[in-house]
């Protein structure tokens, strides 16, 4: 694996990617198209001999450039000072530029030995065409940097969305995992009382909360569910209950059918009756409402949860983990904090869950 990345990084980006050397192309040919008309329209050398001296001197220094590549890759093996990498690519510069020049001055000279007007010509022209080169090869380098740097940006980014995925996928798993032991801990106690008194009872509890866990666990790695899943699950979590409080809980549910398909975030809906049951139902000797609403409202799911309830024994107890939980989840899953309302009017306690429709 070591291998295959150290080689990876060793390829030319214009043989990696197609954009890239697609560019490169179409810059020599435009490059080409403006050296051979500058020499045959401002010097007056012949077109032969003006496409010859172009396509010579300009694709001789493309090759070249194609593989100062790996001049970059080599000093950059190390991380080198400022002045060792200035040093570097000025040895270089005047190396490539010397036998640039060399080579494609005596092949044009050995084509076109005849031609005296153009020999003198390419004599007179080579001061310029040195800075031509330097000109090209600052060109080739800035070029490799910034695709490097874009590459290694590109890189980065890549990573620190890996890892902010890998601490969002924690940080829900964290959140999750704080609902089912708080749950479980109330219903084994209430399994625990009932094996004595009403056994048969304890049997159908202990089946309800098996289904219910088994429902919470098979979503552990799937952050969505529809919800009607989500519906028939919370259904299992009151029928148990439901064995606990027996009358004292009413539970009334009015879901639209346009919302059953909605995908919302599992087990999100489950505190919000943890917390009416526990604020509500709990810290009360008669009958408590407890009523379930949803509905389609400007682009979201809302999922209302009301329920009756005494604001003084609601202060003695405080908020606990539920609400808190879902704001976070929502914040974590959505990026926004206004998802959940909370409004408490006179003995009516209610939670608003908003869920962006997909």
């Amino acid at each position: 694996m070591f291998y295959q990345l150290a080689h990876k990084s060793m390829l030319n980006p214009l043989t990696k990617n197609r954009n890239y050397l697609v560019t490169f192309v179409v810059v020599w040919l435009v490059i080409f198209a403006i050296h051979t008309f500058i020499i045959n329209y401002f010097y007056g050398i012949g077109s032969i001999v003006s496409l010859a001296d172009s396509a010579i001197f300009n694709f001789i220094f493309a090759l070249v450039g194609f593989n100062l590549w790996y001049v970059i890759r080599f000093n950059l093996r190390e991380t080198p000072t400022v002045f060792d990498l200035i040093v570097n690519h000025l040895i270089v510069a005047i190396i490539i530029i010397a036998l640039w020049i060399t080579s494609s001055y005596f092949l044009l000279i050995n084509i076109f030995d005849e031609n005296a007007s153009y020999i003198q010509f390419l004599n007179e022209s080579l001061p310029w065409r040195v800075v031509t080169g330097l000109f090209y090869y600052l060109f080739f380098i800035l070029f490799y940097y910034v695709i490097l740097y874009y590459e290694d940006l590109q890189e980065k980014l890549k990573v620190e969305s890996e890892l902010h995925n890998l601490v969002k996928e924690a940080e829900l798993n964290a959140l999750k995992s704080q609902i089912n032991p708080h749950f479980l801990f109330n219903s084994l106690n209430s399994i625990s009382s009932l094996t004595m008194t009403r056994p048969e009872k304890a049997q159908e509890m202990v089946i309800l909360l098996s289904d219910f866990l088994r429902y919470s666990l098979s979503h552990d790695k799937n952050e969505q569910a529809s919800l009607e899943e989500e519906i028939n699950n919370l259904k299992r979590y009151l029928a148990i209950e439901k064995i606990r409080f027996g009358n004292r809980l009413n539970f009334v549910s009015n879901v639209q059918v346009e919302c059953l398909s909605t995908k919302i975030p599992n087990m999100i809906m489950q505190p919000l009756l943890e917390n009416a049951i526990k604020h509500g139902v709990y810290n009360s000797t008669e009958e408590v409402l407890v009523e379930l609403n949803c509905r389609t409202e400007d682009g979201f799911v809302v999922v209302e949860v009301c329920n009756d309830y005494d604001p003084e024994a609601v202060k003695k107890k405080g908020q606990g983990i539920g609400l808190s939980n879902i704001r976070k989840r929502l914040q974590l899953i959505y990026q926004r904090q206004d998802l959940l309302e909370i409004q408490a009017e006179k003995m009516i306690f209610k939670a608003s869950l908003k869920i962006p429709k997909e």
